[in-house]
């Protein structure tokens, strides 16, 4: 059996076209990102994916609902502008922070081969929601991130026995994919007054 980072869907793959980022292809990969934490097992990544999971979930309603109105992620948004309840865009919002968190964190990772990734992961914290928790949260968030796989364990574990030398190139091919997709909804979203990632 190939293993997961081979068989789930890609943000390099996912489809960006004139209207904006194919919410379809968007979900398809963000479930993908957080089953790779599934694989980590003890639940190490629990706040992340909890957060993550939750907001897919939101967005998916939303998309369901209005999927004649929302095939792209921007089209999501503005369908949803004018109506008292805007819960598809607070959860997109919340995602593209977590996967810009996550996308920075692994990005230090690639960049900075001494570091463990605590330290990465603790780096990405500090820049992208440390300001958008309260002490309580930071504190909760600190320990977890303690918590994380050793550098090693993490890519044996995401590896799934397969070459660590192809993983950390798709890897990387995959976060330039993700970081594409999160600097153009940050952007939209800010410059639409929609939210702050």
């Amino acid at each position: 059996m190939a293993p997961h980072f081979e068989t789930v869907k890609s943000f390099a793959d996912v489809k960006i076209i004139g209207d904006g980022v194919d919410t379809q292809d968007f979900l398809e990969a963000s479930d993908g990102l957080v089953k790779m934490f599934d694989l980590l097992g003890s639940g190490v990544f629990g706040f992340v994916q909890t957060d993550i999971r939750n907001n897919i979930t939101g967005v998916k309603e939303r998309y369901k609902s209005h999927s004649f109105t929302s095939k792209t992620l921007e089209n999501l948004v503005e369908g949803e502008a004018g109506e008292a309840n805007r819960h598809g865009t607070a959860c997109l919002v919340r995602l593209v922070r977590g996967l810009a968190f996550t996308c920075q964190a692994l990005q230090n990772m690639q960049a900075d081969r001494s570091s463990e990734l605590h330290v990465c992961f603790k780096r990405s914290y500090d820049a992208v929601l440390k300001h958008h928790h309260s002490f309580v949260v930071r504190s909760v968030v600190s320990v977890a991130i303690r918590a994380v796989p050793r550098r090693n364990d993490f890519y044996d574990r995401i590896a799934e026995g397969g070459s660590v030398e192809k993983l950390d190139t798709e890897l990387a091919r995959w976060l330039q994919g993700l970081e594409k997709i999160v600097k153009r909804m940050s952007t939209f979203l800010r410059d639409g007054g929609h939210g702050r990632v």
